[in-house]
């Protein structure tokens, strides 16, 4: 017998709780469980509709993961399976992540000092690793090198977030004139329960807020409409990785006073311990800011901006991806767009994260030995960030 929306929904949500509770390792092993769970096991889709869905989801902003995860709710069970398996998915690390905020903020200045600088520290090799993991990938030639270079001089000599989305929207202007990728014309279509229509009214949707939002937050004077320009604005400007979050991030919420930049990394820090999308960082952030809302209500208030925009593109691109896969021009722009990001995120290598986080020799021995237990010794990242601020803990007792 035919399951009822509500058992499918209900489903969806009991396979991506397992999978939110146990996915560590960032979003390239999250698509590999993902992989393994609804292409080889249950077999939801062929292998060739799993990759062009991987793609799809690449190519949009925002984080990959959690979009692949929506976007098989979605064909599974409709609007209430896309929610069932990003509630499954991201929940479990959400609230992990602001019970460790709550808990830092309850022991204040009581809390160990030295797990903190560890936390800020693995901070570094975790940054650096997606640096040198998304450069491989996305600067494959000198212009892409050149675009991804200039892009982390400008952040950093204009630390603010409206250089970092004029840094996005150049690098695709400067990829459309500049490159030509070869159209790839093979392609398995997705099964969505979506018309075009729907798929336009939510991408209309999603730039209404994206406009909107900035003006609303200008016009009332509201610190929970200000956070919510914020985090949806992040949300809408993340190509190429969960980790191109921090720098939009940093910049919205640092300078306003909203966290200290000692917690934002360490929290940054705790969320590479937690499985799960990086995008819950929001969660924690949002329990930790220093004006209300703040605790459960803010957390929730930034988990849920952060992540509207993924939804919104990601439901509203499915109807027209076969059009959008095809177009060179769209793909040309991109390629200029993702090695962008890559110097977005070389610039935070830098600033905030390494000068916040390496003042002596130890400190850098410490994060090249985190480097290399991830690069190399491809050690679980919960267990480096454990290990770094057990360390950073003792050599703040030794010194």
């Amino acid at each position: 017998m035919e399951q009822s929306s509500f058992g499918r929904a209900w489903m969806v949500f009991l396979i991506f709780l397992r999978l939110g509770l146990t996915s560590f390792g960032g979003p390239i092993a999250h698509l590999g469980y993902f992989r393994d769970e609804f292409v080889t096991r249950r077999r939801w889709l062929s292998e060739r509709s799993y990759a062009d869905l991987v793609a799809l989801c690449q190519f949009l902003p925002g984080p990959a993961s959690s979009q692949v995860g929506m976007a098989l709710g979605l064909s599974r069970a409709g609007f209430s399976g896309a929610l069932a398996a990003w509630a499954g998915f991201t929940l479990p690390s959400a609230m992990l992540l602001v019970l460790f905020a709550l808990g830092l903020s309850a022991l204040g200045s009581t809390f160990p000092v030295g797990v903190l600088h560890g936390l800020k520290v693995v901070a570094v090799a975790v940054v650096a690793q997606a640096v040198w993991g998304m450069a491989r990938n996305l600067c494959t030639d000198i212009p892409r090198i050149f675009i991804a270079l200039i892009s982390a001089a400008i952040v950093l000599m204009l630390p603010n977030a409206w250089s970092q989305i004029g840094v996005i929207v150049l690098a695709g202007l400067t990829g459309l004139l500049l490159f030509k990728p070869a159209k790839d014309l093979l392609h398995e279509p997705l099964s969505i329960p979506l018309s075009r229509r729907v798929g336009v009214a939510l991408i209309i949707t999603f730039l209404v807020l994206l406009i909107g939002l900035p003006i609303a937050a200008q016009v009332w004077s509201n610190q929970t409409l200000a956070i919510i320009n914020a985090f949806y604005r992040a949300g809408s400007l993340v190509f190429g990785g969960g980790h191109v979050v921090l720098p939009l991030l940093q910049a919205a919420t640092v300078p306003n006073g909203w966290v200290s930049n000692e917690t934002f990394l360490a929290g940054y820090g705790m969320t590479q311990a937690v499985p799960g999308p990086l995008f819950t960082f929001a969660a924690f952030l949002g329990a930790s800011m220093n004006l209300a809302p703040n605790g459960w209500i803010g957390a929730a208030v930034c988990l849920l901006a952060i992540f509207v925009p993924s939804f919104l593109l990601v439901a509203g691109a499915l109807p027209f991806w076969e059009q959008l896969r095809s177009s060179v021009r769209i793909q040309a722009a991109f390629a200029g767009v993702n090695a962008a990001v890559v110097g977005l995120l070389l610039a935070a290598l830098y600033q905030p994260v390494w000068t916040s986080a390496i003042f002596t020799l130890a400190d850098f021995g410490l994060a090249l030995v985190a480097l290399v237990a991830l690069m190399f010794w491809k050690l679980p990242p919960w267990l480096v960030v454990i290990a770094c601020g057990a360390i950073g803990w003792l050599l703040s007792i030794a010194a």
